[in-house]
């Protein structure tokens, strides 16, 4: 099923087929990508909020770069929990190129962009936005900005959850808060793949309709990351730009990653030629 690939803006009235998972889409390293535009990408939210909310369904949107997708290739487990998502967003031009190999307009939408297009948008929807993930300085920095740009987004709940793994436990207790707080986005800012799973296991407990997987872009709303500049993004050089920033942290995920990514895509499409 395709999303709207023109430039109106205007929303799209929901439609029943719409609760369904994506089934069809262009592959990288194994991973289902959305061909989804920046209107698309509003509209098919609009839809899984009313679907969510007749249903009682949660519905979960990955943002994927390069090195979740590499991770997907290595892992079968995580590349099926990754083609379960509702939405799966390139987030990188390198995804976004490789995934237009079979002539579909797929545009690059990173979490960041996402996140920024949904808090506008909610603003005159009255949607209630919940935070979860990094430290509890960088939500209250992430917080601030985020109000501070958007006066009138409604932000119901934040949380820090500990650096360790999450008992199912402790994630009834997480859903049952995001549930209380009446949050229609959850966004969740762990990393990949972490952030990926826990997205899965809280669409079990449906906390709320709409789940955000969206890694980094904690850190750069908070302003305790720098981005890279715009023509670096549409380049596909953002990669070079966070490894200057974090050298020691990232060198094995770009340097081995980005080469396990560009042999992965080649590989695959020297055997869809086949």
């Amino acid at each position: 099923m395709d999303f709207d690939m023109t430039t109106d803006t205007s929303p799209a009235q929901p439609e029943a087929h719409l609760c369904e998972r994506r089934t069809e889409g262009p592959h990288v390293n194994g991973v289902r990508i959305d061909p989804v535009s920046r209107p698309g990408f509003l509209h098919a939210v609009e839809d899984f909020i009313g679907c969510g909310q007749a249903t009682g369904n949660a519905h979960v949107i990955h943002f994927c770069a390069a090195h979740p997708t590499v991770e997907a290739r290595r892992d079968a487990e995580y590349r099926a929990l990754l083609n379960r998502g509702d939405l799966n967003v390139a987030d990188g031009m390198p995804v976004a190129w490789a995934a237009r190999r079979d002539g579909r307009p797929t545009l690059r939408l990173a979490g960041t962009d996402g996140m920024g297009e949904l808090c506008a948008w909610g603003e005159t929807r009255d949607l209630a936005h919940y935070l979860y993930g990094a430290t509890d300085e960088t939500l209250v920095a992430m917080r601030a900005n985020l109000e501070r740009t958007y006066p009138e987004i409604r932000i119901v709940g934040v949380e820090s959850p500990p650096f360790r793994a999450i008992t199912d436990e402790e994630l009834d207790e997480t859903a049952a808060r995001i549930r209380a707080a009446g949050a229609d986005a959850v966004w969740i800012g762990l990393g990949a793949p972490k952030q990926d799973v826990m997205a899965a296991r809280l669409r079990e407990r449906t906390p709320a309709p709409l789940l955000f997987a969206v890694g980094a872009a904690f850190d750069f709303l908070a302003g305790t990351k720098s981005r890279a500049p715009e023509w670096m993004r549409r380049s596909g050089l953002e990669w070079a730009h966070r490894l200057g920033s974090e050298p020691g942290r990232l060198w094995k995920r770009y340097l081995v990653g980005n080469a396990e990514f560009v042999a992965g895509v080649a590989s695959d499409r020297i055997r869809g030629r086949r």
